[in-house]
């Protein structure tokens, strides 16, 4: 299996499907996932004709589970290690819901030269808690439950979310059993220290700056009936703060669209790809 070696000694996991000659696609996972969470669209992707890197983000799925490291800095640096040793050019970088967060912060912290375009999916950008000067925010509270959920009983926590809001399932009660279990597998494949502190990394990491410095063409999607981003605080202000930004909002949507509006949002990324 293909691994990178990070810069504290660590390995990334990662995935390289497609033509070796075709545009690249660089996709970034959600909470507390991994690469497979978008390996429908990297299929899809893969087909059309594109080069797709897919990446387990430290302490998720079969990267290393690392004690220190997990926060927006060091993902940024590790997605940049990735980017360096496979020498990508031209990339755009995809990123779902921490995944986004992850993108933006790599632009911010080195800049869009290996970069052509952004895609952010029901992504965390521009700042999930609430502080003083982002009064729209959402409580510290959320994130303290999530975090307690993480240490009492992080299996129940996963399918908690999975029958739930993740999904929209909740609302809808049409999302299938396997979908769900998928992310309940996923969750499990984590590291429980780093998917606790990612919570924070998600929630409280400021991506304004990032998104101030983003100069490539990019697209912002997200569903209306996000509960575990939602959409007035997260897309609507991303796409509001970076210049020229495209927004598509899928109505009804809600936050793992690379599952429930999986032939939408695989037509949307390819679409804006090869634009």
């Amino acid at each position: 299996m293909p691994y990178i070696d990070l810069a504290d000694g660590a390995r990334m996991f990662y995935k390289d499907w497609g033509p070796s000659i075709g545009t690249p696609v660089l996709l970034s996972h959600g909470w507390p996932l991994n690469s497979d969470a978008w390996e429908a669209t990297a299929l899809f992707l893969a087909e059309h004709g594109c080069r797709v890197i897919a990446h387990d983000r430290r302490g998720h799925g079969k990267s290393t589970q690392t004690w220190s490291g997990n926060e927006m800095d060091t993902y940024a640096d590790d997605l940049a290690t990735l980017l360096e040793t496979l020498d990508l050019q031209g990339v755009t970088l995809v990123g779902h819901s921490t995944g986004g967060g992850e993108v933006a912060h790599y632009i911010g912290r080195h800049g869009s030269a290996r970069v052509a375009k952004l895609v952010l999916v029901s992504a965390v950008p521009p700042l999930m808690v609430r502080t003083d000067d982002n009064p729209g925010g959402l409580p510290i509270e959320v994130f303290d439950n999530i975090r307690a959920g993480e240490v009492a009983n992080r299996s129940q926590l996963y399918r908690d979310l999975a029958d739930g809001p993740f999904f929209g399932n909740n609302h809808s009660g049409d999302v299938p059993q396997g979908t769900r279990d998928a992310f309940w597998l996923q969750g499990l494949a984590s590291g429980t220290r780093n998917a606790y502190e990612c919570i924070a990394a998600f929630s409280s990491t400021d991506f304004r700056p990032d998104l101030a410095a983003v100069d490539v063409p990019t697209l912002v999607i997200h569903g209306d009936d996000d509960q575990i981003v939602p959409f007035d605080i997260s897309g609507k202000l991303s796409a509001e703060l970076v210049d020229g930004a495209r927004l598509i909002v899928y109505e009804g949507g809600a936050h793992g669209l690379p599952d429930t509006d999986r032939e939408r949002l695989n037509t949307d990324i390819l679409t804006f790809v090869t634009s």
